[in-house]
């Protein structure tokens, strides 16, 4: 059975796939969070850590380009490219929001004042949206590194991350654009069937 593109659903169809894709994207975010909160972070702060964190990191590059790809083949890429944008930047965000609990319960004088693990995600927050209460603040030179490549990483993937997303979500419509309802068009062939006009006036010039 074929499947219906998203253009020849029902208004009821088309509710059904945009509030399944929603749930899945608010889901995904939420397992993140409780995995966040769940996650032991209380190691030791040493060259392990650092490992660690540059895996995420390189994890967190890996699963956006996965999400490209998906965006790509994807009926909907548009929705699509707000699941990805569910799942990678609450990824990013509690990558980084774990360090700062790392840095902050191995060297307690790291902050201005003790982080929770809520506190943590909190300042992480602020420094993404560069609001910058002030209420907390890094003081040893590792945690203003770490805040300082938040910065960096943050300007990156609201920047040429919003672009590549964009770019995509637009080469995937124009693709199924091109495709059609009935799949990519191939160019027509001459029917063998057909006679060929030069025997014709052949026929008639030796007539």
């Amino acid at each position: 059975m074929t499947r219906k593109r998203y253009e020849d659903l029902t208004r009821a169809g088309r509710n059904r796939v945009v509030t399944a894709t929603l749930l899945r994207a608010v889901a995904s975010a939420a397992l993140l969070v409780l995995v966040y909160y769940l996650a032991p972070l209380d190691a030791a702060l040493d060259t392990y850590t650092l490992v660690w964190f540059v895996f995420a990191l390189v994890l967190v590059g890996a699963v956006i380009a996965w999400q490209v790809r998906a965006i790509l083949r994807s009926d909907v890429p548009r929705l699509r490219a707000i699941q990805a944008v569910a799942i990678g930047l609450p990824m990013l965000l509690l990558v980084f929001a774990a360090v700062y609990v790392v840095i902050a319960t191995d060297r307690p004088d790291s902050f201005t004042e003790p982080l929770s693990r809520t506190d943590a995600l909190y300042f992480t927050l602020t420094v993404f949206t560069t609001v910058g209460f002030g209420d907390i603040a890094p003081k040893s030179d590792l945690a203003r590194i770490i805040t300082m490549t938040q910065m960096i990483v943050g300007l990156i993937a609201v920047g040429l991350g919003a672009r590549i997303l964009i770019s995509t979500v637009r080469i995937a419509v124009a693709q199924r654009n091109r495709a059609g309802p009935l799949g990519p068009t191939t160019p027509d062939h001459t029917d063998a069937r057909q006679p060929d006009p030069s025997s014709d006036s052949d026929a008639a010039g030796g007539g």
